[in-house]
């Protein structure tokens, strides 16, 4: 197989531990809503889709972070969430956390790395 990459949005979209970026990605035919965030300078992305329910997380477009910046929650539940590895850290998501997305940095822009055949 090999991998093919889709542009997702500018660097300069993401700020680091602040506003995200929206996207879908297909995946089994159907297309799904995701996210890309920045933390402490690096990029990370996951399904927008709580452990808990499949509800996504953002209260408000592209608002992932709490108030603190620090861990990724889920508005309807309050389910925190480990921005690096999308872990759950506390919450109604019982220790299921968020499915990561592969993504990279390059020339000033976010990049989807998608499997191909």
């Amino acid at each position: 197989m090999a991998a093919s990459e889709c542009l997702i949005c500018p660097s300069t979209d993401l700020v680091d531990g602040g506003r995200g970026v929206r996207f879908e990605i297909e995946r089994y035919g159907r297309k799904e809503p995701a996210f890309a965030i920045r933390y402490r300078g690096q990029v990370h992305a996951y399904f927008n889709r709580c452990g808990h329910v499949p509800i996504e997380l953002d209260w408000s477009e592209g608002e992932f972070f709490d108030m603190s910046g620090l861990y990724l929650i889920c508005a309807t539940h309050g389910a925190l969430y480990s921005p690096v590895t999308g872990a759950c850290l506390s919450g109604r998501c019982e220790g299921r956390g968020l499915k990561p997305i592969q993504v990279r940095e390059i020339g000033g822009m976010i990049l989807l790395l998608q499997e191909g055949d």
